[in-house]
């Protein structure tokens, strides 16, 4: 799991030399998903869950300051990861359908090398959710240096023609900051308290676990 922090940090501060080790490597998507991806976004949620446990959040739509149980927490972060794995899917096949677009012949590997690796500083900075702040912090922060890191591995990981290189960073770019700022939406506006039938859902079936 620390092995996971520690790659990600490479990856924001040596973008070009971890890239390429990354490579040499040659990951099966499988691997990055339960050796690299997974202990990281647990690593995250739980980070996440003490705080809200501990802290709470300011919850505007209901007036109130609301602790987690540890059952609710555990509800919500387990649903959290199904989203990010979807986003992550999603995303690798649009990165392999616009690689396609501009006349590339990508594979999957390589699709799912530049989502889970570029994508890795967002999830990284989820750790200061552990802190009673805004998650909007995390995300703009992790969102700008996944943006770099992306950046620097479309030419490394794709191979684009140079002329189509920009173009086909500029077009991952969109597609990363719509649907990772839609799932943060959708989680700020959970925490907020403005989807009391859905805190609801989550809190009874919290309840039920066996803690």
């Amino acid at each position: 799991m620390l092995g996971c922090v520690i790659k990600a940090l490479y990856l924001i501060l040596k973008p070009v030399t971890t890239w390429e080790r990354i490579l040499k490597a040659r990951r099966s998507p499988g691997f990055l998903l339960v050796i690299y991806l997974m202990p990281l976004l647990l690593l995250a949620s739980a980070a996440e869950a003490y705080g809200l446990m501990v802290w709470g959040r300011h919850q505007t739509g209901l007036h109130r300051v609301h602790k987690w149980l540890a059952g609710e927490a555990v509800v919500y972060e387990a649903a959290r990861i199904f989203i990010t794995l979807s986003v992550i899917t999603l995303f690798a096949v649009l990165i392999k359908m616009f690689g396609d677009t501009f006349r590339e012949r990508n594979t999957y590997r390589q699709a799912f090398t530049l989502a889970i690796y570029g994508l890795s500083p967002l999830f990284l900075l989820r750790l200061v959710e552990v802190l009673p702040i805004t998650s909007w912090v995390a995300w703009a922060a992790g969102i700008a240096l996944s943006l770099e890191v992306i950046y620097r591995g479309v030419p490394s990981v794709l191979e684009p023609d140079p002329p189509n290189a920009i173009g086909l960073f500029f077009i991952i770019a969109i597609v990363i900051f719509s649907i990772t700022g839609l799932e943060q939406f959708m989680t700020f506006w959970y925490l907020a308290g403005h989807s009391p039938s859905l805190q609801t859902a989550v809190s009874n079936l919290g309840a039920k676990l066996p803690f």
